[in-house]
């Protein structure tokens, strides 16, 4: 029985989210979770002729029965990011929802794989993380963040420009999860680049979801792709700890998970920073064990630099949220 529960499954991401989960024949029991319509996107997913069981919850009377037991925990859930709004204004919205989610996680499915999509990513992690340690159930190899959409975009825009097939190109990308953290590691994949297409398709992955606010023009932020991102993640977590498949993805976790990938980084970034997105090999516990980041240009240092000291503000704030929270 592998049970999978995606929380937030009625918004914008969490229903082809799910979508993308019920074509998966390793999923027993998809199981959604949203304060609205849940009932009416699992009776339509329900229909679509796979092996799982599907089921809708609604609501905080709910969320236990809908949560209860999972494999996995996959959490969308949160409000979308809107024309002029920073990631840092959707902490202050999206970070008590993600607490209570994750407090229901800790009591209700505690060994579960917590896939974290909600943004601020840099934040809510480190808020799954805090929510786990006062339940006792902490376990630094099982709590991701999905930074899978700035993986699959560094493979797109690089593509454009060199003309290999996007699919077939794999772009590591490194740090976190929203502006300067993220740091795609361009020279590991190819030369055919200039240090002007470098320094510019650099920016275009770090702030690839401004351009779909922009164009959306007021009526959402990146759905659709983070969806794909999301649900390659989840069900690489689960290919590698239920069937035994050797996978690789890069995702936001806490170095904790393997002591010596917190010192490459250390040394790479030059101080601390406990959280940090790495090449992980995932298996049957989560995190098996962090890969080495490997060279990086001259170019690619300096982001590292920039990076950290933005990180560690954004890791700050998710923990210090918990610190002053009533779970």
């Amino acid at each position: 029985m592998v049970k999978v529960c995606v929380c937030g499954a009625a918004g914008g991401i969490g229903q082809p989210l799910s979508l993308l989960l019920k074509q998966s024949e390793r999923i027993t029991h998809l199981s959604l979770y949203d304060i609205v319509n849940t009932p009416g996107v699992a009776a339509d997913l329900s229909h679509i002729n796979t092996k799982s069981k599907v089921t809708g919850h609604v609501g905080p009377e709910q969320l236990k029965d809908a949560i209860q037991d999972s494999a996995v925990v996959v959490i969308p859930a949160g409000v979308p990011r809107k024309p002029g709004m920073t990631r840092d204004d959707l902490f202050k919205i999206n970070a008590g929802i993600v607490r209570d989610l994750a407090t229901a996680a800790a009591k209700y499915a505690p060994k579960a794989f917590m896939c974290i999509i909600s943004n601020p990513v840099n934040s809510t992690v480190p808020i799954v993380a805090e929510v786990f340690k006062q339940h006792n159930v902490y376990d630094p190899r099982r709590i991701f963040g999905v930074t899978t959409l700035d993986i699959v975009r560094a493979s797109t825009f690089v593509s454009e420009l060199i003309g290999d097939e996007p699919s077939k190109l794999q772009v590591p990308v490194v740090g976190g999860h929203s502006g300067v953290t993220i740091l795609p590691l361009l020279s590991q994949v190819t030369n055919k680049l200039t240090q002007d297409q470098i320094e510019k398709v650099t920016h275009r992955i770090q702030f690839g979801g401004d351009e779909v606010v922009k164009a959306k023009n007021g009526a959402g932020s990146a759905t659709l792709s983070m969806a794909f991102a999301g649900a390659r993640f989840a069900l690489a977590v689960i290919d590698a700890a239920f069937a035994g498949k050797d996978i690789v993805e890069c995702t936001y976790i806490n170095l904790e998970a393997d002591q010596n990938g917190a010192k490459a980084v250390k040394d790479l970034v030059g101080g601390d920073v406990p959280y940090f997105s790495v090449p992980v090999k995932l298996g049957k516990n989560g995190v098996e064990r962090v890969l080495p980041i490997g060279s990086i240009s001259p170019y690619e240092k300096q982001l590292f630099t920039k990076a950290a000291s933005e990180l560690k503000g954004n890791i700050a704030k998710g923990t210090n949220f918990v610190a002053g929270s009533k779970l």
